[in-house]
């Protein structure tokens, strides 16, 4: 096949996360993202290799027999956010099962595939799921309205308005409706990406689940202008930005919500990539924290705290880890919880164990976990902020039990040969990008670890992504 060259034929599979595969007629695969098995389509070939291709998806011809009639959501296809929300949530769970399990299967020695497999659980909300969501100013084509939502698919500068996404609550709605009329109203402009100029960058917002408290924070550059269709500005005062975010914040809190808006936040980034950076908060209402409660435990959550983004759903994922570990910590155990977070693996496993030492590269994530540990009364944790390939060489405690949550990339492998080093008899690795996970065990195998059990947890709806749980012991 060659480059450029038109193709039709139907999705045989999907491999993890997102890529399906399309065979041409000499029996090349070729990888086309954003599909569904089944699925017919049409389809350019934008990369050719010798015996593989990718492609761009041009059209769907012909719907797959596993999809719904209608979709969920009627933003499908469209917003970036999602991509099984047109498949019954049974379905979009027997596909990330099939996929995670070959995946590492795949990666796991032939002799040590007799491992105890758990299957994949639910989430215990299908929808309205969420308890965090960053929303990006733009707008939906050039020179259009101000539109307040997720990046469309495949675009990096087009942004899709929805007020009626799925896998947020009613009040994650009222408050992206309410800020956008506002917005629109006084013509607001929205930061570019190309000329790094305008005003309004993300709407950043939180809830906690059990408590039902918001925060919501707005996050601009410190550029307050109107930029006209020629390209000319309008400076305004600081005076002039306080009666805006002022009047934005009463229309906040003229709304109704089932929870209760805690607090209301501006924060300030000029840096140029299209991330929340903190270059300073102010809390223009209330306060800028709230609560959060899982498994009995109780976790203070600020605007960029690192926390499960599906609070029910981590109890499902924690409790399976508590399962897991079942008798191996004796109260007597010493465990290291290397890329810890906020500490909650660390102080559900505080409870049963002797010691537990957590290392976390964020700063803002170890202060949390200190406080929060504080605040659950718990005195046998102890927090590290640094890089785990450094910090574990300081480290004066043997382990008897490592946990391991790394970000999605995995674990560094120096950082790893070092893990391995440590020889504990269990560990359990908890991952959110199982391609990662797949690498690793190759050193983990390596290194004398085979895996007992596994399980999935579905923590993200709608979507493509799924939690793994793998815990290992050392052959002996």
């Amino acid at each position: 096949m060659k480059k450029g060259q038109i193709l039709e034929g139907k999705v045989d599979h999907v491999d993890f996360p997102n890529k399906g595969v399309v065979f041409a007629e000499d029996g090349t695969p070729v990888v086309v993202k954003n599909t569904i098995p089944g699925q017919s389509v049409r389809v350019s070939v934008n990369k050719a290799r010798k015996g593989k291709c990718e492609g761009r998806l041009l059209d769907i011809l012909e719907q797959s027999p596993l999809q719904l009639e209608r979709s969920a959501c009627r933003y499908d296809g469209i917003c970036g956010g999602c991509n099984y929300q047109s498949l019954p949530y049974e379905k979009q769970l027997a596909l990330k099962e099939e996929q995670v399990k070959k995946l590492l299967d795949d990666a796991i020695l032939p002799e040590n595939r007799t491992y105890e497999y758990w299957g994949i659980k639910e989430s215990p909300r299908k929808n309205e799921y969420r308890n965090k969501m960053e929303f990006s100013f733009g707008d939906e084509y050039k020179d259009g309205p101000l539109a307040l939502g997720m990046h469309r698919r495949n675009s990096f500068y087009d942004v899709v308005s929805v007020p009626d996404c799925q896998i947020v609550d009613g009040d994650f709605r009222t408050i992206l409706r309410s800020t956008l009329a506002f917005f629109q109203e006084k013509e607001t402009s929205y930061y570019h990406k190309q000329r790094h100029t305008g005003y309004l960058r993300h709407l950043l917002v939180r809830k906690a689940v059990k408590t039902g408290d918001i925060l919501v924070d707005l996050v601009t550059t410190t550029q307050l202008c109107d930029i006209g269709h020629d390209g000319g500005t309008s400076q305004y005062t600081a005076d002039d930005e306080r009666q805006l975010l002022q009047g934005w914040c009463e229309v906040l809190l003229a709304q109704r919500y089932e929870g209760r808006l805690i607090g209301i936040l501006h924060t300030k980034n000029d840096s140029v990539a299209d991330a929340i950076c903190d270059q300073g908060t102010d809390i223009l209402q209330g306060q800028d924290f709230f609560f959060e409660e899982l498994l009995g435990l109780r976790f203070k959550i600020t605007p960029f705290s690192f926390f499960q983004t599906n609070s029910l759903g981590a109890e499902v994922l924690y409790d399976t880890v508590r399962q897991f570990v079942g008798e191996a910590l004796t109260g007597q155990n010493v465990v290291f919880d290397l890329y810890s977070g906020t500490g909650t693996i660390a102080q559900m496993l505080a409870l049963v164990a002797k010691k537990v030492v957590g290392v976390e590269i964020v700063e803002e994530a170890v202060e949390a976990a200190k406080a929060n540990a504080v605040l659950n009364g718990l005195h046998n944790c102890e927090f590290i902020c640094g890089d785990v390939l450094k910090v574990i060489d300081t480290l004066t405690d043997r382990p008897d039990y490592i946990v391991l949550d790394p970000p999605r990339d995995g674990i560094h492998p120096k950082a790893l040969g070092k893990i391995i080093h440590y020889q504990v008899p269990h560990m359990i690795y908890i991952s959110c990008k199982p391609s990662s996970l797949a690498r690793d065990l190759e050193a983990l195998q390596a290194g004398g670890y085979v895996v007992e059990k596994m399980c999935m947890v579905d923590m993200f709806p709608g979507t493509v992504h799924v939690e793994t749980v793998c815990f290992m012991s050392l052959k002996i």
